[in-house]
């Protein structure tokens, strides 16, 4: 399975008349946060795939239509939920870790209480099959290298737990700055979860 993953910024390959003849085939769109509601709905429109979101921390993943707000039609917030799809099982959380005021500011004990949320599902699958879930959706990374240095973009330790009770195969996330030359976009953990951050467009294979 093939995966578009999106996150942080509005990309012109994406933004585009081309799209999505532009790219390879894909089967699936991930959206790991603070992408504007009309862009995530021009996805949707364009692709005959779902496509799956979660909020970000900047509040953008709304439409504004005649003063008020909705969430983006044609496309699944997958915040709190879990999801199937092509076989495959797919979880997400939206916001950070709380740095200030304001919407997708989460405490750490909401973190861990929607880390936990699917245990009764997904231990008996992880003690069974290896991996209890395909892909954790997020916006927040976990613990490690593609985690901020600074306080706002620093890693959760409720996704570090998710990981270490959970195995999903695949965790994409956004949220942290990509900075210099050669950033490091992905790394594996100790658990053998495949780390990828999503910042503007990638695509990634899921076995």
């Amino acid at each position: 399975m093939r995966l578009l993953l999106l996150a942080d910024q509005v990309h012109p390959h994406i933004h585009s008349q081309r799209f999505p003849g532009n790219l390879p085939p894909f089967d699936l769109v991930l959206a790991a946060g603070d992408l504007p509601g009309e862009y995530l709905e021009y996805v949707a429109s364009k692709v005959e795939v779902p496509v799956l979101f979660v909020p970000g921390n900047h509040g953008e993943e709304w439409v504004w239509e005649e003063g008020q707000r909705r969430r983006p039609g044609g496309v699944v917030n997958l915040h709190g939920r879990l999801f199937r799809y092509g076989g495959r099982l797919f979880y997400g959380i939206g916001g950070v870790p709380r740095y200030r005021e304001g919407e997708g500011q989460l405490l750490e004990a909401e973190l861990y209480r929607l880390a936990l949320k699917p245990l009764p599902l997904l231990f008996p699958r992880r003690l069974l099959l290896g991996h209890g879930l395909d892909v954790l959706l997020t916006h927040a990374p976990p613990p490690g290298p593609t985690a901020g240095r600074d306080f706002a973009h620093r890693g959760s330790p409720a996704l570090g737990l998710f990981h270490r009770l959970f195995r999903p195969r695949l965790h994409v996330h956004g949220h942290t700055p990509l900075l210099g030359a050669h950033p490091q976009r992905r790394h594996r953990t100790p658990w053998g979860v495949e780390v990828v951050h999503a910042q503007g467009y990638a695509l990634t294979e899921l076995p």
